[in-house]
């Protein structure tokens, strides 16, 4: 289908079909699980009885089923969605059994020649029948158009959605189509600029917005859901066994500012914006300035057992989400990218992760890589068989420090903790116990030195 040029005579194919609705006032509320909420409006001339509308330009991923078309003073019959959208292709397959006519160029004089041919089939190419002889149109560089009587009356320009209502009385009135599509899309992008030695950073939100409906939504009023909204064809996992969670040190107690959306926070974005097709595009949602934070040094810790090596530990920014440290924010998930000043005053990026949706007055630690001159090593000195049930594990940290400065290093020894308890019997530095499944020491390690942290923890088995 490579070797010629379709042309087409008519492009008419809407008149045809009853009223034709005015360009629309477009607002979308967007999800981020690849879905939106688009709500059209229109001005409509409906006739006194039966009117088919027709409706140029809604989503190609559009939901029928979702659709709701809203007037006053009617009753809907049926409605349709033609999503066969007019190409070269389907122009000529819908041609097949049609007569056509071919317009062929000699490449030498220029002169053009006509004939007219009915198409046969489309397949792997077009064959059509001229007069008795069949011919297929040929990939060998000889100009040849293509000129069609019509445009087949399921093909369409757009995707175009056709409402058969019944109106009670005639006049031009607004009409209100709402509709749940795919291809619209948005996620969170944070760009943090951390000052170590200040203990502040700012924090920019951005809303990055995809559109692969090869749809163009222009001048929409578009508002932005950040939550976890329920979808029938991918269920929600049950929350004990999201573990996903490590960014999040506590959950939060402060309300958003922002609107509630039944359980989630909608983002309403300035103004109008235009989605073009295939299109994506970022608007600032969140800018703070001076909110505290710290970088920490933190190493966890499965199970009881010995490293072979010692281990870089993980470098963290560790800041609240509060009002009181700055910012007052809850953060939709996305990626945090963090960057810091060098000696020249010049940004440089020093890592990134994501996070989920985290309420307003979270601590939040996010990992930006590993430290190059901080390790440490879990060594198991003994497992003792106190009873059936009991077994006492004697561990070990060597916890060392490459450094100019003391630094201090967050050692989390993970636990099973299903069904069964944990305590600790003996430990050369004080314990703290962040959640039922850990327990965790601050050691500090000296500039150039090490330190080593022991513990005994008696563990208590149900069986």
């Amino acid at each position: 289908m490579r070797a010629f040029i379709f042309g087409v005579s008519t492009l008419s194919i809407l008149a045809s079909h009853g009223a034709l609705a005015q360009d629309p006032d477009l607002s979308m509320t967007i999800y981020g699980d690849g879905r939106a909420l688009v709500r059209d409006v229109r001005d409509v001339q409906f006739t006194l009885g039966r009117n088919t509308v027709v409706l140029p330009g809604v989503s190609s991923q559009i939901n029928a089923p979702s659709a709701t078309f809203v007037a006053d003073d009617i009753d809907i019959v049926e409605q349709n969605f033609d999503y066969d959208l007019l190409t070269p292709a389907k122009l000529m397959q819908k041609s097949v059994g049609q007569t056509v006519t071919l317009i062929r160029t000699n490449p030498g004089t220029g002169a053009e020649t006509r004939e007219k041919a009915k198409v046969l089939a489309v397949n792997d190419g077009v064959v059509v029948q001229i007069g008795r002889k069949v011919e297929v149109l040929r990939d060998d560089n000889l100009p040849t158009r293509v000129i069609f009587d019509g445009v087949p009356e399921n093909l369409r320009a757009n995707p175009t959605l056709s409402v058969n209502v019944t109106s009670r009385r005639p006049g031009r009135r607004k009409a209100e189509l709402t509709y749940l599509t795919g291809g619209l899309n948005w996620r969170a992008d944070y760009v943090v600029l951390f000052d170590e030695k200040a203990h502040k950073m700012d924090l920019q939100g951005w809303a990055t917005l995809t559109n692969h409906t090869k749809t163009t939504f222009k001048n929409a009023a578009v508002g932005l859901i950040a939550g976890k909204v329920g979808n029938a064809n991918n269920r929600n996992r049950y929350n004990q066994y999201n573990y996903s969670r490590n960014q999040v040190r506590a959950g939060g107690v402060e309300a958003n500012p922002r609107e509630r959306i039944g359980d989630n926070y909608l983002y309403p974005l300035p103004g109008r914006t235009t989605l073009a097709s295939n299109q994506t595009k970022q608007v600032g949602f969140v800018d703070a300035r001076n909110v505290d934070a710290k970088k920490v040094y933190e190493y966890r810790h499965y199970g009881f057992n010995t490293n072979s090596e010692p281990q870089n530990v993980d470098v963290r920014v560790a800041f609240s989400n509060s009002k009181a440290s700055g910012l007052g924010e809850a953060l939709p998930k996305g990626i945090i990218r963090v960057y810091t000043k060098d000696q020249k005053g010049q940004a440089q990026f020093i890592g990134e992760d994501n996070i989920p949706h985290i309420a307003g007055g979270s601590d939040i630690s996010l990992k930006i890589g590993e430290a190059f001159d901080v390790t440490a090593r879990p060594i198991l000195k003994s497992n003792t068989r106190v009873s059936k049930r009991k077994t006492d594990h004697e561990m070990q940290y060597i916890v060392r420090n490459a450094k100019k400065e003391d630094v201090d290093v967050l050692i989390t020894q993970k636990l099973w903790g299903w069904n069964t308890t944990y305590k600790v019997l003996d430990e050369s530095i004080k314990s703290t116990m962040p959640d039922a499944w850990s327990r965790q020491w601050k050691v500090r390690v000296p500039a150039e030195g090490e330190t080593t942290l022991t513990f005994k923890i008696r563990e208590t088995r149900p069986w």
